[in-house]
């Protein structure tokens, strides 16, 4: 199909009937259906036929095409808002890490701010099993694949469960 369409152009879906284009994302063309509401439609399908044409006006972006882009944007960058808490005991303590070198100095790192990166690393994975999950072009085996690995580095990761204060909070690997 013709990615310049306008909107208000008359298509006619294979399933939906006639239709009148009322928006144009990136990917899809959203199309009112009479007697069907407004449908999503992939630009690639071979399912549309141009019925009537309306000039697409290529001088100007649309509102929703900048507010596409913006919410895939805040969708990838975005940590999800969790309060997670450290245990007590590591409240206020600090990680020392000594060289076997006597040469070198040791590495301080507060405890609050270790915690913090793991708990990132965490809320990190989800997205990524977020976008892995919800991908239009991952076969389900890719998906189920990809999903092992992640799963294995959640496993790998238990050993910081210790640092969390509630345990539905912990890392879960394979047996979890």
């Amino acid at each position: 199909m013709n990615k310049s369409l306008g909107i208000g152009s008359r298509l006619r879906h294979k399933s939906y009937g006639e239709g009148i284009l009322a928006r144009i994302s990136l990917d899809y063309y959203t199309i009112a259906f009479h007697g069907m509401g407004f449908k999503e439609i992939p630009h690639d399908t071979g399912d549309l036929e141009l019925i009537e044409s309306i000039e697409a006006n290529n001088n100007q972006i649309t509102f929703d095409e900048v507010e596409d882009a913006l919410l895939r944007i805040l969708k990838r960058y975005i940590e999800p808002e969790q309060k997670i808490e450290i245990g007590a005991k590591w409240k206020g303590g600090l990680m020392v890490l000594k060289p076997s070198d006597k040469n070198q100095s040791a590495k301080e790192i507060p405890m609050d701010t270790f915690f913090h990166k793991i708990v990132m690393v965490r809320d990190r994975l989800r997205v990524l099993e977020q976008n892995i999950n919800s991908h239009k072009l991952l076969s389900d085996e890719d998906k189920v694949d990809l999903q092992h690995y992640i799963t294995r580095i959640y496993g790998s990761l238990t050993t910081f469960n210790l640092l969390f204060k509630n345990t539905d909070d912990y890392f879960k690997g394979e047996a979890g």
